[in-house]
């Protein structure tokens, strides 16, 4: 048997296989989490076993092959190739437990009903615009997941049909994932092109925050003309000023924005000080967990009720099954990193290629134009996780920081998601508080998501051809 060949189909199906039921979370009834680390797990004690075995070679991220055979230093060079991936994915997972401990003290706190508080309109047609421009906004300072739940979480309180909640909360999914796509810190999906320097935070701005504004705007104006936004929201039976005053508390405002400055502040601290952005988060999160120690939430606050607004209840908060889903998806795509898969001649001259670099090289000699395989990787974004989808193009691309195909993967795979209702955190989020049919978002939104998605990549073409 050619076990150097056999070996790394194996890996890829098994691969394709834990993607299959990662996608399948809902059908089979299991958390997207099991697979993804049972797959993270087979695929490197596969590979461990293969490249011990002498079946297969290994090749780290610089582009030096090891074999088995060659001794000690091929045994040290498997261990320093783990090690690699493994930091890699920590510093991405380090961030976001940051960014998720400082979102839930702001809740804690409940600074975000400091937001509620600013929309006063009786308009469907007016708090449509609000909540989307909102939704834009602020999940590119608190990622679109959070921002869906949190204005999700408004809407309840403004709107009180469910039916009439439906088309708001489905609009604010493409709002929330358009506005996460120009931001370093709105996505998961941009947080790690930007940590593996593919992006940088001007350039990310700059190219895809126009395309993203019109992915957002473009259905928007459409359904604002739908009968649903017609006429004035019912707010009977919703509590009037004075209970949103009882429902804030003194630290709220200060918890609100000391949060959200912490958070932003992180982008100019990776360009002053050149160190990895999860330094700049830890540092964030220090300051945040330090003013809500020395803050009084309440007239009586006392000793005893300081844990009810505390550090240590927010990181009991914090879901940490997404955590968990991300180290074992980052790590079986690095498992895909790790294996030769073929050797072919570029610039006169053999070169091995990982499984995702042999894929990368296949798919352009099959179609005419990347813009082409990046809209495929958009859609194919709507059906199944976009995390796992960055995290291959990573390894299979080669182009320069800021390139602008980097800018449209990032766009991409941020917005592609809101074509149905399960391609996105935000999607499925929606879908499980306020329980959207698929079907029903699938019959009455995705053609708009669709619209607004084709129109971002139209954006980018005029930009490269005009500007």
């Amino acid at each position: 048997m050619d076990w150097h060949v056999i070996i790394p189909w194996l890996i890829v199906i098994l691969f394709v296989l834990g993607y299959i039921a990662i996608a399948t979370e809902h059908s089979l009834r299991v958390d997207k989490t099991v697979p993804a680390l049972v797959m993270a797990a087979i695929l490197w004690t596969l590979v461990s076993l293969a490249y011990k075995a002498g079946w297969i070679n290994v090749i780290d991220p610089e582009g030096h092959v090891f074999s088995f055979s060659s001794g000690h230093e091929a045994e040290e060079g498997f261990k320093n190739i783990l090690l690699h991936h493994l930091a890699k994915t920590a510093e991405i997972l380090v961030f976001l437990t940051g960014a998720m401990t400082i979102v839930e003290l702001i809740d804690l706190h409940r600074g975000f009903e400091i937001i509620k508080s600013w929309i006063k309109t009786r308009s469907r047609r007016k708090l449509l615009w609000i909540i989307g421009i909102i939704a834009f906004f602020l999940s590119a300072i608190i990622d679109n997941l959070t921002a869906t739940i949190v204005l999700i979480t408004l809407l309840r309180k403004l709107i009180k049909e469910r039916n009439d909640r439906l088309w708001y909360a489905s609009l604010i999914v493409i709002a929330a994932n358009a506005g996460g796509a120009w931001s370093p810190i709105g996505d998961v999906t941009t947080t790690m092109l930007w940590i593996a320097n593919k992006i940088s935070v001007a350039g990310l701005i700059e190219h895809v925050v126009a395309p993203s504004l019109l992915n957002f705007a473009v259905p928007f104006a459409i359904a604002s003309f739908f009968p649903v936004f017609n006429g004035n929201i019912d707010r009977r039976g919703l509590g009037g000023p004075s209970a949103e005053k009882l429902e804030l508390l003194l630290s709220s405002k200060t918890m609100l924005f000391t949060g959200l400055g912490a958070i932003i502040m992180v982008p100019f601290f990776k360009v002053i000080t050149h160190l990895p952005p999860y330094m700049g988060m830890m540092l964030a999160l220090g300051i945040v967990w330090l003013v809500s120690e020395l803050v009084h939430p309440e007239e009586d606050f006392s000793h005893e009720r300081k844990h009810l607004y505390s550090a240590h209840t927010a990181l009991s908060r914090i879901e940490m099954a997404s955590i968990l889903f991300f180290l074992g998806i980052l790590l079986a795509v690095a498992a895909l990193e790790t294996v030769v898969w073929g050797r072919i001649e570029l610039h006169g001259q053999l070169t091995d290629l990982n499984t995702l670099q042999y894929l990368s090289y296949s798919l352009s000699q099959i179609f005419p134009s990347q813009e082409i395989v990046i809209i495929l990787l958009g859609i194919l974004s709507a059906i199944v996780d976009n995390v796992p989808l960055v995290a291959a193009s990573i390894s299979m691309f080669d182009w320069p920081m800021d390139d602008i195909y980097w800018h449209q993967i990032a766009y991409s795979a941020g917005t592609g998601g809101s074509i149905l209702i399960i391609g996105s955190a935000a999607g499925v989020a929606a879908m499980g508080m306020e329980k959207i049919n698929f079907f029903w978002y699938l019959r009455k939104i995705s053609w708009l998501a669709f619209l607004g998605f084709l129109t971002g990549f139209v954006t980018f073409w005029l930009e490269h051809f005009f500007i």
